[in-house]
């Protein structure tokens, strides 16, 4: 296996080994950002993978089952899919207003034969239940990724914080060197101080890549749940709710009252016409 230095320039080199106090604790704080955003990226990666392909496997379950309470009676867990919890956030709910329990019992399927509908106001807490899950799912899905955009934002800072603080001590070794200031008395401060904006940078822009890649992919699959929803709470709608119009009778056209028609107040000098006249008026014409 070849050597780490044959991987760094020999600048980057030059600057670490003439590396000052400054520029070692700006290389620490710089690299704890790069190893808590890499251990953020993996891990978001793994775990959208794996509930990626959760969901799809949930998805399939679901449209190929009889009916649509038929996945929640038989309780298999499913952990990663997000479908799931949504599924069974809006079954708990509508399962309430159903049979008056939030599980599925032993007679669970006997007792939704005799069950009757739900109304639309139930329909619409099924839906907020469902809402609910989808955002609780969104945070999971964003969690932890504002340490990947603190170490993209953070890096680049600290790099030039670093490049300013080592050009200061370059001016000031300037002032007190003996015999004037050399280009060789005048490198190992310069190339320190840039040292540390290379390191910021090198943290920065893979941060900035996989963050956006996985902002990308986090919401896609967000606007994933909101259509899982919907063709639950379609499907919910057809099967569960009563749309059957009320027996409260319409009140009666005498109850309305009499329309109120506004007064003509015309001149006298110029009177309606009425219809006798007007017609007689067209026939000389």
């Amino acid at each position: 296996m070849p050597p780490l230095e044959s991987f760094l320039s020999p600048g980057l080199l030059y600057g670490l080994e003439h590396g000052s106090l400054t520029c070692w604790v700006i290389c620490g704080l710089l690299a704890l950002f790069s190893i808590t955003s890499w251990a953020v990226i993996l891990s978001k990666h793994f775990l959208l993978s794996r509930v990626q392909k959760a969901n799809l496997s949930f998805l399939r379950e679901y449209r190929e089952s009889n009916h649509a309470l038929e996945l929640y009676q038989q309780r298999e867990p499913h952990e990663y899919s997000s479908f799931y919890h949504i599924y069974h956030a809006a079954c708990r709910e509508l399962s309430w207003y159903l049979l008056g329990e939030d599980e599925p019992g032993s007679t669970f399927a006997a007792r939704l034969q005799g069950a009757g509908r739900i109304t639309p106001s139930q329909m619409g807490a099924v839906q907020v239940a469902m809402e609910r899950s989808v955002a609780e799912a969104a945070l999971r899905l964003e969690a932890r990724m504002g340490w990947v955009s603190t170490s993209l934002s953070a890096a680049p800072f600290l790099g030039l914080l670093g490049t300013v603080w080592g050009i200061l001590d370059t001016f000031s070794t300037m002032t007190t060197a003996a015999g004037g200031a050399t280009l060789s008395t005048l490198a190992p401060g310069i190339t320190t101080a840039l040292v540390t904006t290379v390191l910021g940078l090198l943290v920065a822009v893979p941060s900035m890549i996989c963050y956006n890649a996985l902002v990308n992919r986090i919401r896609g699959m967000v606007v994933r749940l909101d259509n899982f929803a919907s063709e639950i709470s379609a499907g919910f709608d057809r099967t569960f709710v009563d749309h059957r119009f009320s027996n409260e009778a319409l009140p009666s056209l005498s109850a309305l009252g009499t329309p109120s028609m506004p007064a003509f107040t015309g001149s006298s000098s110029s009177p309606i016409p009425s219809a006798a006249a007007s017609h007689a008026m067209h026939a000389r014409v």
